[in-house]
């Protein structure tokens, strides 16, 4: 966005201009003391509040450092990585002894998986797998008989939703509602409540659905002009796109195949997403993009991005803040730094979670889409943010709701459907909601500058360097509005947002707001000499 047409074609092998390198020096010194700054205080602000924190226990990395395991979700990852990789380790074991001894190919291993699955599940849900086989079943004979019928989307959607609704309302249901001789049922419901991994389960019902719904359809995509431009499939390999766009045979939508997707193990509880027709192409023949060398390195990799959280929750306490509420006693300036924390504890937290089962499921041939491909602090736009953060869910949203619905020619429509599933599919929770309508309100004034952005040519050094500093200014405006939208979706709720703006807008918020302002500006340009550097290299 930060540079006209005919510059982007000159990139490869151009050296960087005289002054983009000297400001890149400044771009660089400014964010070092930035950080210093941030790191400093967060420290301090540890410290001082440490007594006051619930949540905090203590750690083994520093001594007589607490560490901070205020994040349910966080907690429980990290509290059950042992039983995790021990089960990861027999499950994987066992499937690949059975795939080389016996030559297996999608129907075998599909049932393999699947009898591994359903033991997982059983210890997770317990009693409670019944639940989820009986609407996954329901939902595999609504596909069949109605697939070629011209209302089958009405019918798919209206009956995921359903459930989708229904289950956080009645909470997983109880046994009892259905007669006082089921209730004891109820006593063996597992380790782990079935209706909030079930968000995965529908997500998936609704792939399968519309795959096998589009299977005789001419698909738009070309094979033959993909593998020209791809660099994966041009090397003989398979790439994700690739494998989604296949045209599997019908025997792939067998009932045993259906049920090995909703349910396979490595991905259930978290995800990443993958479509069906990936899914089932990869049990046939596994995935070949990555090797035995790279799988490797990605899991020494999830290693040091542990201990980097680990290090993260014994020195900074940003999670206990948001969840105490003392932030509504601190500066503007601590509450910008408690926030900015939190951001990116997030995003560390959900690339180990995410990685962590991708990885599982990389080892057992099955390639799914990479969740958090960029660092949260390199991300200058809503769209390039929400690309880059649940990646697979985008992905996702983009194949079953955007495209379908119009796609780019009815973008500004598009957005409001999309983003309210998203925070409905989350949980049903006004913030969420509140999160994604913002959202919504900010992606408008962005995607009219990038519609100007694109009939826009800069036809001289000071036309481009106007479009640079305009783009800049864009990104930081992004970047406040995404840090507002997320602070409401997840820490203070929308009742917060007249406190928040009463804060910044005050006589020692607004220097705050004025500094946050331009240290963004300075991130975005940041962003653009890596964009400029990686164009360079390629």
């Amino acid at each position: 966005m930060g540079t006209s047409a005919a510059n982007k074609e000159n990139f490869k092998g151009s050296r960087i201009e005289p002054w983009k390198q000297k400001e890149l020096y400044f771009l660089v010194t400014y964010a070092f003391v930035f950080y210093v700054i941030i790191i400093r205080r967060s420290l301090q602000l540890s410290h001082d509040y440490g007594k006051q924190l619930f949540g905090l226990r203590p750690g083994w990395l520093i001594p007589r450092q607490l560490n901070d395991v205020t994040d349910a979700q966080w907690r429980n990852l990290r509290g059950n990585i042992p039983v995790l990789t021990v089960v990861f380790g027999i499950f994987t074991l066992l499937a690949n002894l059975m795939r080389a001894f016996f030559n297996l190919k999608v129907g075998g291993m599909s049932i393999i998986w699947l009898l591994f699955s359903l033991t997982y599940l059983s210890y997770l849900h317990g009693a409670c797998i019944i639940f989820v086989l009986s609407i996954a079943t329901v939902n595999f004979l609504l596909v069949k008989i109605f697939a070629q019928k011209k209302y089958f989307p009405l019918v798919i959607w209206s009956y995921n939703s359903f459930f989708l609704v229904c289950n956080r309302i009645y909470e997983g249901y109880s046994f009892s509602i259905f007669g006082q001789q089921w209730a004891f049922l109820d006593n063996f419901r597992g380790t782990f409540r079935w209706h909030i991994c079930f968000n995965f389960v529908v997500l998936r019902m609704i792939s399968f659905g519309f795959d096998y719904h589009w299977r005789d359809q001419d698909s738009h995509f070309d094979m033959e002009k993909h593998c020209k431009r791809c660099h994966i499939c041009k090397s003989g390999k398979s790439c994700y796109q690739a494998l989604q766009e296949s045209r599997p045979q019908n025997d792939k939508f067998a009932y045993t195949t259906y049920l090995c997707y909703l349910l396979y193990a490595p991905l259930y509880i978290a995800g990443p997403i993958l479509s069906f027709k990936a899914f089932a192409s990869q049990l046939e023949v596994t995935q070949n993009t990555h090797s035995v060398k790279n799988v490797a390195l990605y899991g020494f990799r999830w290693l040091f991005s542990l201990l980097l959280m680990e290090l993260m929750t014994h020195l900074f306490y940003y999670n206990s803040f948001a969840n105490s509420g003392l932030w509504k006693h601190m500066s503007p300036m601590d509450i910008f730094i408690i926030g900015y924390g939190v951001l990116n504890f997030m995003w560390l937290k959900f690339l180990l979670i995410w990685r962590f089962f991708r990885f599982w499921s990389l080892i057992n041939g099955i390639e799914a889409p990479e969740n958090m491909p960029k660092c949260i602090n390199n991300c200058h736009s809503l769209e390039d943010f929400w690309k880059n953060w649940h990646a697979s869910f985008n992905k996702w949203l983009v194949r079953y709701i955007y495209i379908p619905l119009g796609g780019s020619q009815k973008k500004l429509l598009n957005v409001w459907v999309v983003f309210t599933f998203v925070a409905i599919w989350h949980d049903l929770e006004w913030k969420l909601l509140s999160w994604a309508w913002l959202t919504c309100l900010f992606f408008i004034p962005e995607l009219a500058l990038k519609s100007a952005a694109n009939a826009f040519q800069a036809e001289s050094s000071f036309g481009e360097f106007i479009f640079r500093e305009i783009n800049a200014v864009a990104g930081a405006i992004t970047i406040t509005s995404l840090m507002v939208a997320n602070l409401v979706g997840f820490v203070i709720g929308p009742k917060g947002i007249n406190w928040l703006l009463d804060s910044f807008l005050s006589k020692e918020g607004l220097p705050v707001l004025g500094a946050m302002f331009i240290t963004f500006y300075v991130g975005t340009k940041l962003m653009f000499h890596i964009e400029e550097a990686r164009k360079r290299s390629c």
